[in-house]
């Protein structure tokens, strides 16, 4: 090796640490811009006492507040309701003594310029528990990509939308759709059953580790009003409000430059009625 190339090598390596540098940097800020918002639950309406789980920290559960939605168990007592609305747009109704344990819920980052409310704003994904109890189910109309299971005791249930009702009590789970696409399994890896509007399907097992035995059936005429009762309550809390994202305020970060999306956070927004000025007529005795 010559004294030219051997003159070469310290600026040579110089620049490839640059260069790798550079990428790290690069990739740290495009994981920056990239990182979804925390998705959240609201709680729309609230009758009697519920509780919210979220790891070993229990708390009532307050109307009009909202939490962080992945890893959050909701629970209500014996006497109560309440109705909640994810950041993606689905309502849920809980009927009394009902636990849901949502293991995952992930969003895609969304503008808050929405043309249309009943389209999901981004791609989600929801990855539920019902152990035991009644919930009925609102959603919008999910995007490509999305994906939505609540999983009972004894089944998986793919949910497409969009209103949809699950019960799982005494050994046996229940689901009835109203409206929508769904598909219901034994299982999260076995074939399904897809449900078509009006009809419900009884899931059952002799025991644990026997396999499921799946009934479709029309939804008896009995239990339809109750059922939209349960999903009507889930379409208002999903109608009273929306989400946006928002920058948050008060944050520093050393690592990202100006270039760099500001950390944003889901926040709810209220829908109110519209206000009408009464019409006032003036009759002529008045005048």
């Amino acid at each position: 090796m010559n004294a030219n190339m051997r003159s070469l090598l310290p600026s040579a390596t110089g620049l490839a640490v640059a260069l790798l540098m550079l990428g790290i940097v690069g990739e740290a800020r495009a994981a920056g811009n990239k990182k979804n918002p925390t998705s959240k639950i609201y709680v729309a309406d609230l009758t009697g006492v519920s509780t919210i789980e979220e790891g070993d920290k229990i708390d009532d559960l307050n109307s009009k507040s909202v939490y962080n939605a992945e890893g959050t168990a909701i629970e209500t007592k014996p006497d109560a309701t309440n109705a909640v609305v994810l950041s993606n747009g689905t309502g849920v109704f809980f009927e009394k003594d009902t636990r849901l344990e949502v293991q995952k819920f992930m969003q895609e980052p969304f503008t808050p310029n929405r043309n249309d409310p009943e389209v999901e704003p981004s791609i989600s994904q929801t990855q539920a528990s019902l152990p035991r109890g009644s919930v009925g189910l609102c959603t919008s109309k999910l995007v490509a990509g999305s994906n939505m299971v609540y999983n009972t005791p004894q089944a998986s249930i793919a949910i497409r939308g969009r209103k949809v009702v699950v019960e799982t009590n005494d050994g046996q789970t229940t689901v009835s759709l109203l409206e929508g696409d769904v598909t219901v399994r034994g299982d999260q890896v076995s074939g399904g059953e897809s449900l078509k509007p009006g009809q419900q399907a009884i899931i059952t097992r002799k025991s644990p580790n026997s396999p499921p035995v799946i009934t479709i059936q029309p939804i008896p005429a009995a239990q339809m009003a109750a059922l939209n009762d349960k999903v009507t309550m889930a379409c208002m809390a999903r109608n009273s409000v929306y989400f946006a994202p928002e920058n948050k305020v008060n944050t520093v970060d050393s690592v990202f430059t100006k270039e760099d999306d500001p950390p944003q956070e889901l926040k709810p927004h209220q829908v109110l009625p519209p206000s009408v000025s009464p019409s006032i007529t003036v009759s002529a005795q008045a005048k």
